[in-house]
């Protein structure tokens, strides 16, 4: 049934990390406004940053998410030793990685067991989930304590840890304060293999997007805590020159901005990732991939959630295959002085990549600071997904085909928090 006229309204998503809203209005048959409208408040990281000495980024910034501050951390650390021309040791980025590890674990378990399984079920929460399938969440919540306990052993605490710094690490763990996670580890490992076969037994609506999409690509290994960005449409490019193809501007609907690539939307997160590198992933990870049937690229969004599990296999494999050959970095991180007025770092976050630039004056003061998150860079895409379901379900009745519209949303796990670091506020005084 369609109408001159119907709108669609969520005024408080659910199972998404944040406070935001949707409106859709129909007309004449078509999905005439259609608005991912985050209101949550700005936050002004960027301004917090100003005036701040260059070595105190990491730890600020790791407070703009208590779900993937490593990502903050990284993609700050990277940026400003990119300002001090300095190359960490293998050493360091291997425990660098084996952090990163962690986050993505515990992030990717957080969103596919407690806040995207339940959609493929018709439940409204993971506690309802549990009624009925109680051993899938108990191995959920046994994942994510693997990933919490990579985190507090080499972060020094699960949220927001603080044995990060410019350079490397305050602390660099022994090899027998490592040698217990091993094998809580690999425990994991097994059940991160059942997670896998669990997602991919789900019913998935036949869907592939357009977007452009937008990663990390590392010439030796998948990309996690680095990279250089490469898109599908043939852009390759360093950290230094992101801003020259992704351009962010702000909607009237939303305190977080929107992103285009070269003039286009796009997407980044476990898609892009996974399609533009899925060679790379080995052992049980790989094995999974193509058990699940997601072939060398994955354009469904619902499908995402087996991505996701994939790359917990992968995240796994790593954290151990780092742990067998640990090598204790000695000193913990390099001595790191400004050399340069500006420096760019990136890192792929579970939700996808996440640019940092940072200004220094002579001082080695913060002058200016732009942080980009994935969810923002998302929006775009995520509004297209919604506006053509509404167009093709327009039969379908107000309360299935919002419902429909959330679960479109909960497709990409939006950190709603972390796109609202920045407004751009205008007064205009008469």
């Amino acid at each position: 049934m369609t109408s001159s006229r119907r709108e669609l309204t969520v005024r408080a998503l659910a199972r998404v990390e944040g406070e935001g809203r949707l409106d859709i209005t129909v007309r004449d048959g078509h999905a005439d406004r259609v608005a991912l409208a985050i209101y949550e408040p700005p936050r002004f990281f960027e301004s917090f940053l100003r005036g701040r000495h260059y070595l105190e980024p990491p730890d600020i910034t790791a407070r703009i998410c208590g779900i993937c501050p490593v990502a903050y951390q990284v993609s700050a650390c990277n940026a400003l030793e990119n300002a001090c021309a300095v190359t960490v040791d293998d050493d360091i980025v291997d425990l660098r990685r084996l952090l990163y590890c962690g986050e993505w674990i515990a992030s990717h378990v957080l969103h596919i067991y407690f806040l995207h399984a339940p959609d493929f079920f018709g439940v409204p929460d993971s506690i309802e989930l549990a009624r009925t399938d109680r051993a899938a969440i108990e191995r959920g919540l046994a994942l994510k304590k693997a990933g919490n306990a990579i985190l507090d052993v080499v972060g020094g605490r699960p949220v927001h840890p603080v044995n990060v710094r410019v350079g490397g690490f305050h602390h660099a763990p022994t090899r027998t304060e490592l040698a217990p996670l091993a094998d809580q580890l690999r425990a994991a490992l097994d059940q991160a293999v059942a997670t896998v076969d669990w997602v991919s037994s789900f019913s998935f609506p036949d869907v592939d997007v357009d977007h452009d999409l937008l990663a990390l690509q590392h010439p030796s290994r998948y990309a996690i805590e680095d990279g250089d960005v490469v898109s599908s449409s043939g852009i390759r490019c360093t950290a230094s020159e992101f801003q020259q193809h992704v351009i962010e501007h702000q909607v009237p609907h939303s305190t977080a901005l929107h992103a285009a690539l070269d003039g286009r939307r796009y997407l980044t997160g476990p898609l892009a990732r996974y399609s533009l590198n899925s060679e790379q992933l080995t052992g049980r990870a790989a094995e999974c991939a193509a058990s699940a049937g997601l072939g060398p690229r994955c354009r469904n969004p619902y499908r995402s959630i087996i991505v996701r599990a994939v790359e917990v296999v992968y995240a796994l494999e790593e954290a151990l295959r780092i742990i067998d050959r640990y090598r204790r970095p000695t000193p913990p991180f390099a001595a790191v002085a400004p050399v340069r007025p500006v420096g760019h770092g990136v890192s792929e976050a579970p939700r996808g990549l996440l640019y940092h630039r940072y200004e220094l004056d002579p001082a080695g003061l913060v002058a200016a600071a732009t942080i980009i998150p994935p969810t923002s860079q998302n929006q775009a895409a995520i509004e297209d997904d919604l506006r053509r379901a509404v167009d093709a379900n327009l039969t379908v009745a107000d309360e299935d085909l919002t419902m429909m519209c959330e679960r479109i949303i909960r497709n990409y796990d939006p950190c709603i928090s972390c796109a609202t670091h920045f407004l751009t506020l205008t007064i205009d005084r008469r």
